[in-house]
């Protein structure tokens, strides 16, 4: 199985507070390596390269043993919207303060209608 992974830039880099490697992924999820690549490859969540090294995914998607409820219809909406994987992991950690935090913030907090709502926004 191929996994195309974007490069994401220093300035998105730095919004996310903290990243997971695939094995530490694998390992919070209760998952084999091959089924956390699944994931990314359907798109139920991003992983990007990050200088060099394997892809790696923000440790906010996972809550507990779960992908965040929310992020994978968010995601899909962002794709639909013609965002690429570093534009799409920009706007969800790119503050907003009318949510306030960042959509990510507000998909974890449980507030995922509302960001998926603005991500369909975009496509239109």
């Amino acid at each position: 199985m191929t996994l195309s992974v974007a490069q994401i830039d220093r300035e998105t880099d730095q919004l996310v507070a903290e990243w997971l490697t695939l094995p530490e992924v694998a390992q919070r999820l209760d998952l084999t390596i091959g089924r956390t690549k699944q994931l990314l490859k359907e798109r139920k969540l991003i992983g990007v390269r990050r200088g060099g090294g394997g892809p790696q995914v923000p440790a906010v998607f996972l809550d507990g043993r779960e992908v965040v409820k929310g992020l994978s219809g968010t995601l899909t909406l962002l794709l639909d919207a013609g965002y690429d994987d570093a534009e799409a992991l920009r706007w969800l950690f790119t503050p907003d303060d009318s949510l306030p935090g960042s959509p990510a913030e507000a998909i974890r907090a449980g507030r995922h209608t509302e960001v998926k709502r603005r991500a369909q926004a975009l496509a239109f």
